[in-house]
Parts: structure tokens; C-alpha cells; sequence
């Protein structure tokens, strides 16, 4: 269940709170001391209060959507909400974390879902997709949210779908945890991590959990769909790549006629169907086993070139940039092949990988950038906190063995005139110690420690999380 946590650093001193949210999911697993909402791993399972005819109508239900919104804090028309990806997420007062109201994306527009992961204009306007069903298939949805309220009481009021993609099979739609935005392009990755709509509405006819019609395809290439923010028109060029998985953009900027997007991915699936419960309690060499069968993410650039014409010649590559070792080449009339270069030397093998990536946000994202930060994974979760520089690809690295650091939060020095002058907060965990999780706080250029704020209590590893000025 979600459990929201809050650090307050104010005067010197850091205050912590945490509370359970109080969705519906909440309360009726609570009140019947069992689970009585299907999650994505978790099949809700019939009353055993029931009698056998009871129990075997009920896996004819339609499974209702959870509102267990446990990935991440967003932020629209200046409230905060946290959400998952289906059509529910719960609007929180920052400062006592108490949920205030449940808001329902598909009484706005229409979508199933949306995902925790929106991009923001410099104004506030806010972006994000989310898919619908229909009887004819599925679409992928661009979504916008105005800035600004009209009336106090407002949420997703103005939210429009600015444009909706056709999938490459609309009964086996792609799944994606996020998308990409530069300044003018929304930048949609159709992964071949595939979601069979069949298995998926019949889960509970077949006892099995939502995430068991979700399956990798490595024969499909991944696509990058751009659609423009502003018309919403979909770009007719087609930018395609090798088989690959992504759960999380870095950036995405455009210069001279180009759009670098730059993403955390692997080159296998199976991330997805590892992490479960029942997998993460396993110890020893089971759990190695487990994390030896999953692929390692690495940071990569693709670059997409923005002005192909039917006279760019083909077979050629179209990359222009001196610096750079990415491909780009013009298939036919309406598909450019991509490979991509690595945002990373040798060292970064060393620490599983890269994962988790943030940057100077308000300042540099849909910009040229330098530095990004993020875990690296010797195993399930994030073992070191890491920082790249893109000029010569090199690594800064805080690791202590036994400690388990969360997704690091970039926070800049309020006048800050550097890329990294500010801070960096993660929430470590101590597993072999009771009650030994702290905030630590690192120099965001140096990656130096400067403090901890120990917190005398045991804390679930958890997966995002965001930096407010105003909380």
C-alpha cells in the first residue's frame, strides 16, 4: 500500500512524517485484513466467506482500477497529487500529507490512465500520455493540462488530448512507464514490451495477476513517435531502432536540426516480469539468480534528424555531429534506422549500470545539458549513487556497502549560475541495521557528503520522489 514520506528541512533542522494513503484500496484491504484489490503483480482473490457458486461468479467481475497511487508525487495547476498509472490519482496537502480528494483522469478526457511521470513547460503547463480502449483497439494519447486554475476548487479542468497515435498492433499496444519532451516535440517510445489485452481482461476468469499479460517481443523494433506540442500533429517520419526496453528518459533537446534524446534502457524485457513479490523475497542465490537473469540499463543517445525530405538520399548516415557515434540513416520514405551511442565509459560496468536518472530539471530540461545523476544496480535495487558528465563521460560515485540509496533529487542553490551548484538528497536505507535509514545530503558538483538526517524508523524501498520549496 502507499505510504507517503515527508523530510522538512526548515532552520537547521530536518522534521520526518509519513502516513499511509488513504485511498479506497487502502481501506477495503484494511477492512478485511486481506487483498481485496488487484494490483499489477496481485490477483485479488475471491471471499472465502463466500459460498462456491459466489466465489466462481466472482471471477466474472470486471476488475476495478486501483487507486493505490504508490509511484510518484506530480504536480498540476500547482497542487500536488500522487499517482500510478491508471485513470486515478489522489490530490495531498504537501504539508501533512493528508489525502484530499480522488481525482478520476476519464472524467476529463478520454483516457484509461495516465502515467506518474508528466513533463512541464517553463509556464506550467503540464504534459502527459495515457491510453484508451475502444471497441476498435487501443490508441496512445499526448495529453496537455493548462497552467493555471479558474476556479479554486479546479483540478484537471482544460485538459485536452492534443493528439492520439495508432499502435503497430492495437490489441497487443506497447507498455511505457514514460515518454520524452524537448521544447518542441513530445517524443513517444513504442517499446516491444507488450501488453496482450486478452489475457489482460480475462486475468481474473484465469486467476492470474494483470502483469502476466504483459510480455517482450524481441523481434518488434522500438519506435520514436514526434508529435508536436503545439498542433499536435504527429510527424509522418518514423524513427526506428533495435529491440530495447525503457522505463526512464534522461533529456531531450534539438540543435541544429536535430533532437538528441537521451535514455536509460536495456536490451532485453525482462526487468518487468522479475520485479514481484515473490521474487524480491527470495535470499542468496536465488535473488542472484534473479538479478543475473536481468538485463542491465545503460544511459544512450539516439539522434533523430528533423528535416528529412523525399530528396535526403538513403543508406547513408545523417548525423552530422562531429562528436558523436550515433547513427541515423533513411531507410525508405517515411523510416530513419537509428543506433545509438553510449552516455558512458567502461567504469559504469562496474556499478550495474545506470538507472533512476534526474537532472537540473527548471533549468536544463528540453535544453543542452551536461550532468545527470542517478542509482547504479549491482543488484535488485540501487546499491551507489552516481554522476555523469557528458563532457568525457566520467563518473563521481558515493557508495557504502550495506546502504541502499533512493533516486537521487537534484535541489540547485537558490543563485545558482552552475549546472550542478546545488545539492543532492536521497533517502538511504540500512537494511542489516534497525531503524538506520537516513537523508543524506551530497555536494551536487563535488559529490562529497555534507550531512545526515537520521530517522529512527524502517522504511519500504520506495521509487521517485520530488523536492518542493513551498511544502
Amino acid at each position: 500500500m502507499a505510504m507517503l514520506h515527508q523530510f522538512k528541512i526548515q532552520n537547521g533542522q530536518v522534521t520526518y512524517m509519513s502516513r499511509f494513503l488513504q485511498s479506497d484500496s487502502y481501506k477495503k484491504n484494511s477492512e478485511s485484513n486481506r487483498i481485496m484489490m488487484s494490483e499489477f503483480g496481485t490477483l485479488a482473490m475471491p471471499d472465502p466467506c463466500k459460498n462456491f457458486f459466489q466465489r466462481f461468479l466472482s471471477r466474472f467481475e470486471i476488475i476495478e482500477p486501483t487507486d493505490n497511487a504508490s509511484v510518484s508525487f506530480v504536480k498540476y495547476k500547482g497542487d500536488y497529487y500522487v499517482s500510478t498509472e491508471t485513470n486515478f490519482m489522489h490530490k495531498v496537502n504537501p504539508e501533512n500529507l493528508e489525502m484530499l480528494e480522488k481525482v478520476d483522469w476519464s472524467k476529463f478526457i478520454a483516457v484509461n490512465g495516465a502515467t506518474a511521470h508528466p513533463h512541464y513547460d517553463p509556464d506550467g503547463t503540464a504534459y502527459n500520455m495515457g491510453n484508451s480502449y475502444r471497441s476498435k483497439g487501443t490508441l496512445y494519447n499526448i495529453i496537455r493540462v493548462p497552467p493555471e486554475k479558474t476556479e479554486s476548487k479546479d483540478t484537471l479542468q482544460g485538459a485536452k488530448v492534443i493528439c492520439s497515435i495508432v499502435p503497430v498492433n492495437k490489441s497487443h499496444p506497447s507498455y511505457y512507464h514514460s515518454f520524452a519532451m524537448s521544447e518542441n516535440y513530445v517524443v513517444f517510445i513504442e517499446q516491444p514490451i507488450k501488453m496482450d489485452l486478452l489475457k489482460i481482461v480475462t486475468c481474473k476468469i484465469r486467476g492470474k495477476a494483470l502483469n502476466q499479460g504483459i510480455y517482450w517481443d524481441p523481434k518488434q523494433e522500438t519506435i520514436f513517435h514526434l508529435v508536436d506540442k503545439r498542433s499536435g500533429e504527429v510527424i509522418p517520419m518514423k524513427y526506428h531502432t533495435k529491440a530495447i526496453s525503457i522505463f526512464h528518459q534522461i533529456n531531450a533537446f534539438e540543435k541544429d536540426g536535430f533532437l538528441m534524446l537521451d535514455i536509460c534502457c536495456a536490451d532485453g524485457g525482462q526487468a518487468i516480469s522479475n520485479y514481484l513479490i515473490q521474487n524480491l523475497r527470495k535470499s542468496g542465490d536465488a535473488l542472484d539468480k534473479v538479478y543475473n537473469t536481468t538485463d542491465r540499463t545503460f544511459p544512450r543517445r539516439f539522434v533523430l534528424p528533423l528535416n528529412v525530405t523525399s530528396d535526403t538520399p538513403t543508406g547513408q548516415n545523417l548525423n552530422t555531429w562531429p562528436s558523436s557515434k550515433a547513427t541515423c540513416v533513411k531507410i525508405s520514405t517515411d523510416k530513419v534506422f537509428c543506433q545509438h551511442e553510449d552516455l558512458h565509459g567502461d567504469d559504469l560496468f562496474e556499478y550495474g549500470g545506470l538507472e533512476f536518472p534526474q537532472i537540473n530539471y527548471n533549468k536544463f530540461n528540453t535544453r543542452p545539458y551536461r550532468y545527470f545523476y542517478g542509482c547504479g544496480f549491482r543488484h535488485m535495487v540501487g546499491d551507489s549513487l552516481l554522476k555523469m558528465d557528458l563532457k568525457d563521460k566520467t563518473l563521481k560515485v558515493w557508495q557504502l556497502k550495506g546502504f541502499y540509496p533512493s533516486e537521487p533529487v537534484f535541489v540547485p542553490s537558490p543563485d545558482a549560475t552552475d549546472e550542478d551548484e546545488g545539492v543532492i538528497l536521497s533517502v538511504v536505507l540500512t537494511p542489516s541495521q534497525d531503524k538506520g535509514t537516513f537523508l543524506l545530503v551530497l555536494d551536487a558538483k563535488t559529490f562529497e557528503e555534507l550531512g545526515r538526517a537520521n530517522v529512527p524508523v524502517n522504511m519500504a524501498y520506495g521509487f521517485h520522489g520530488t523536492f518542493s520549496t513551498t511544502a
